[in-house]
């Protein structure tokens, strides 16, 4: 390969950092960018040109040949979109980037949904608009979420994520007639809103051969906590733990080889640089948001200084005469990278130009790239809304993160503008231990979990009727008879659940009896703790062939778990769906009934004080929430179901232990409730989220509960789950040994504690209610040796 004269197109930070990656190749002689900006200008081997402008391709191609020029990077989308690459294809200079026919994928949202349907990638349900009548009539009839796109090119902003359905009508209307995205918005795309965490994957291709870049994470809200509108984007980090190698596998196989694959077939072959967006749903599946046929903005500034790789050798192995990047190595860094843009005040909406700017000489480690900004003279001035970014790698996300924003103190301008929580999410869901695991990588998010009941809030409220106020969260229903018309009727309190995937491992050792323990188990818990006694029970089992044996077995169990909690079987549905469920699978879920009188309703968050004490209730183990991450750990330390147990030398195997049935807690709390009055004044059934989750759900706003970490006896499974689990994580997914926390008047402790333990309980004092400091609801003492 000769050396490289190369024309890169664009004066954004993504063409500041392809720039600078660029010229530390050795094979590269000279990049001329037009027109550039303040910091292509500074770029050794870097010359801005403003002699032709962006979109005059013939100018370009013009100014291409007289410096010798042969290979030319466009970074925008516009260009490629207008069909730049076919003018230098016609005066034979080799392009990084697709065709006009191929840049459909980005320019056309119509197109690139058409072409998912068409090649079987998976989308959200979408539908395709020219009319405005049409579109609207459509929202009206829609009962889903939606998000509304503008299918031609709006600078990454055409997205509108309503939340309502007036929102939604105002937003097409904003869109179709009001043409706020100009005629990007003659034609809309409505498609179903896809729940859960976003990924971005950057992928070269020579048209069949396909290497990605690490995969990241954009935050495209111009507010903290991802508020307010949508931008092209306020920063960034890579690599995302949420994208496990399995997961990265699946995505290449299932989305990313089809779909060059689909392009080549459809003749269109992609050259270039293929920008995927996907959201990861809570069940795990990736499904693609969008296409884009370029390198991503702020991702590029993100991705590039992890790669070791020679870039322009893998752009001319795409766009060379002969593709042949499957002989060029894609190497990267294991470290982790993070971008913060800073902005220009006012952005996204109107914002001022031409503000004098200064920016400091960055340390090793901390790249500056310029988007917005301009030099007049020796002046350094800013020309756009995003104006520039700070760029920083480390050995720990969390370095990456803090050196970025060491790197942002070194920007100066006036009403500049960045936001401070770049990478919550991966804080709130990936643990600092390189070798740990989450809830999140096992495919179960809590948060979207909570975002749900968020969103179906309103829709919930909207069915109240007398004697329900139809209001989710707790952790049952309650429907007061006497108030729907049945005079002098007691409060009727329903629960529904499931067992999760607790099941696959019955199913894999064809032990079936105690899961349908663990299945009453999880609905009448939730029943005592608003004091309600269970008085009767209904069961669901869904499987591809009923299989007598194993259905019986099964319903033996619900049988055991109902007389423990002294509730009546009363029916149940059974059905067989080969079409849903494979092989030997089946699924259960279960409701339970409860009554009580008004005087029992607990929690009495009115009656609650600082002070008063929290009492916890031994688990039997796992119970029956987080096995998909335990699942995950069993598999990621090469041990089978069947193997001994490396925590109970007295369990006969890892999956027999596992199946110890869930604690029913009915019983000896229904004996302290009415032996103790009103000592108790609220109770948490510690399930799906762990202490931090559940235990906030019984107290008033203004309280708090302090829990000390460490004061109750912790059992060897969960001790074992730790050395791959971050102990924040632990006390959010698992229960850790206490299966049940009461919140009892501070004077009235040793009283329930003595009728507890008369019943057969372990009982230990673990914390006390406190003031509520912001919105943790849950405190943890003593977190960082907890599981050392």
């Amino acid at each position: 390969m000769s050396s490289l004269r190369i024309l890169l197109i664009g004066n954004g930070g993504r063409e500041h950092a392809l720039a600078w990656k660029l010229a530390q190749s050795p094979l590269v002689e000279r990049i001329i960018a037009v027109p550039g900006n303040g910091g292509t200008a500074r770029l050794p081997k870097v010359t801005n040109d403003t002699s032709v402008k962006a979109d005059d391709y013939p100018g370009l191609v013009r100014l291409a040949q007289e410096n010798g020029v042969n290979l030319v990077v466009p970074g925008p989308e516009a260009p490629l979109v207008d069909g730049v690459e076919g003018f230098f294809r016609d005066a034979g200079i080799p392009v990084f980037g697709p065709s006009k026919d191929a840049a459909r994928m980005e320019g056309s949202k119509t197109f690139s949904k058409d072409f998912m349907k068409r090649h079987n990638i998976p989308t959200a349900a979408y539908e395709n608009f020219s009319d405005y009548e049409q579109a609207r009539k459509y929202l009206e009839s829609t009962s889903h979420n939606v998000v509304i796109k503008a299918t031609g090119l709006a600078a990454g902003k055409g997205v509108i994520i309503p939340q309502s359905r007036e929102e939604a009508l105002q937003g097409l209307r904003e869109i179709m007639l009001d043409k706020a995205f100009g005629s990007a918005g003659d034609e809309v795309v409505i498609e179903e809103f896809l729940e859960g965490d976003e990924l971005s994957i950057l992928t070269f291709s020579d048209g069949t051969t396909i290497k990605s870049l690490p995969p990241a994470q954009d935050h495209k809200r111009i507010g903290e906590g991802d508020t307010g509108l949508n931008t092209g984007g306020m920063g960034c980090y890579a690599p995302t733990k949420l994208a496990t190698p399995q997961l990265l596998a699946r995505i290449e196989r299932e989305i990313l080889q089809p779909t060059i694959d689909g392009m080549r077939k459809d003749g269109f072959p992609f050259r270039g640089c293929l920008f995927t967006g996907l959201m990861i749903t809570p069940d795990g599946t990736p499904k693609v948001l969008e296409y884009n046929v370029r390198f991503g903005d702020p991702e590029t500034q993100t991705v590039l200084p992890l790669l070791e790789s020679d870039l322009a050798k893998i752009m001319y192995a795409c766009a060379g005469p002969v593709p042949f990047l499957e002989d060029v190595p894609v190497k990267v860094s294991s470290k982790f990278s993070t971008t913060v843009v800073v902005a220009a005040p006012g952005y996204p909406e109107a914002y001022p130009k031409d503000i004098p700017m200064q920016v400091a000489e960055p340390p090793e480690g901390i790249n500056i790239f310029h988007a917005g900004t301009k030099l007049s003279g020796d002046t350094l001035l800013t020309s756009g809304g995003r104006v520039i970014a700070a760029t920083a790698t480390g050995d720990s996300l969390r370095a990456a993160v803090d050196k970025a924003y060491e790197g942002v103190k070194l920007i100066n301008f006036e009403g500049m503008y960045f936001r401070r929580d770049i990478a919550h999410r991966a804080f709130r869901q990936t643990p600092t231990g390189a070798d740990k695991l989450t809830y999140a990588q096992a495919g179960v998010s809590i948060d979207a979990g909570n975002e749900l009941v968020h969103r179906i809030k309103t829709a919930v409220a909207s069915t109240r009727r007398p004697g329900a106020d139809a209001i989710i969260g707790g952790f049952g229903g309650e429907l007061d008879l006497s108030a729907a018309g049945y005079p002098g009727a007691p409060i009727v309190v329903g629960a529904i659940d499931g067992v999760g995937t607790k099941l696959i491992i019955a199913q894999q050792l064809n032990k079936h009896d105690t899961v349908g323990i663990d299945l009453v188990a999880m609905n009448v818990n939730d029943l005592i703790v608003q004091g309600a006694e269970p008085v009767l029970f209904l069961d669901y089992f869904g499987c591809s062939k009923l299989d007598v044996s194993t259905a019986a077995s099964f319903v033996e169990g619900v049988a055991a778990g109902c007389k423990q909690a002294g509730c009546a079987l009363v029916g149940g549905e059974t059905a067989e769906m080969p079409d849903l469920y494979t092989g030997d699978d089946y699924d259960a879920a279960g409701a339970a009934i409860g009554v009580m009188l008004p005087a029992q309703r607990l929690p009495r968050t009115d009656a609650m004080r600082e002070g008063d004490v929290l009492l916890a209730l031994a688990s039997s183990g796992v119970h029956s929430n987080g096995f998909s991450l335990v699942r995950r750990i069993v598999t990621s330390r090469g041990l089978k179901y069947t193997d001994p147990c490396p925590w109970d030398a007295d369990a006969a195997s890892i999956g027999e232990a596992l199946l110890t049935p869930t604690k029913i807690y009915v019983r000896p709390l229904l004996a302290a409730l009415k032996e103790t009055g009103t000592a108790i004044k609220g109770m948490a059934h510690i399930t799906g989220g762990g202490l931090v989750e559940n235990i906030p759900r019984m107290l008033p706003a203004h309280l708090a509960a302090e829990v000390e970490l460490g004061s109750w006896e912790v059992p060897g499974v969960f001790r074992w789950l730790a050395e791959k689990v971050e102990a924040k994580e632990m006390a959010r997914a698992f229960n850790n040994g206490v299966g049940m926390v009461l919140a009892v008047e501070e004077g009235k402790v040793e009283e329930v504690r003595k009728v507890l333990e008369r019943e057969g309980e372990k009982v230990y004092q673990v914390g006390r209610l406190v003031k509520r400091e912001g919105d943790e609801g849950c405190v943890l003492k003593g977190l960082d040796g907890w599981y050392a």
